[in-house]
């Protein structure tokens, strides 16, 4: 798949009590808040759970990331269906094999609510 500068991608994905339970255990990210359900019955989703929305829509065109900003804004909780939508700002070829990208992305849960935003950087390895 070919990216433009300006194209938006988006990627929604819904966050399970079975999934943040599995990242508790691989990242050892063991705070109560991730261990014990509120009174709702919820947990919170990792930060960096949350995180990887970007990092998949990166790995769909298999980007190499530099850097990566993100500003948690409000927590997340299972149950919640993330839409993450991804702005990218610059294409540039660096040479035959590489093409360097800087990209923005927003979150939004299903009420419309911002619960992340950042950007990031990178190169893509292309056969060009």
């Amino acid at each position: 798949m070919k990216l433009t500068a300006g194209e938006k991608i988006r990627f929604e994905r819904t966050f399970t009590k079975q999934v943040v339970e599995r990242f508790t255990k691989v990242s050892l990210d063991e705070g109560n808040h991730h261990t014990n359900p509120d009174e709702q019955g919820r947990l919170v989703v990792q930060g960096l759970l949350t995180a990887t929305l970007p990092t998949k829509i990166g790995g769909d065109y298999s980007v190499l990331a530099r850097t990566m900003n993100f500003e948690f804004l409000r927590p997340v909780f299972t149950g919640d269906t993330i839409s993450c939508e991804v702005t990218i700002e610059q294409l540039e070829r660096k040479d035959h094999k590489k093409v360097s990208i800087m990209a923005a992305f927003l979150c939004t849960n299903q009420h419309g609510k911002l619960v992340l935003s950042g950007n990031f950087s990178g190169v893509i390895l292309t056969e060009e």
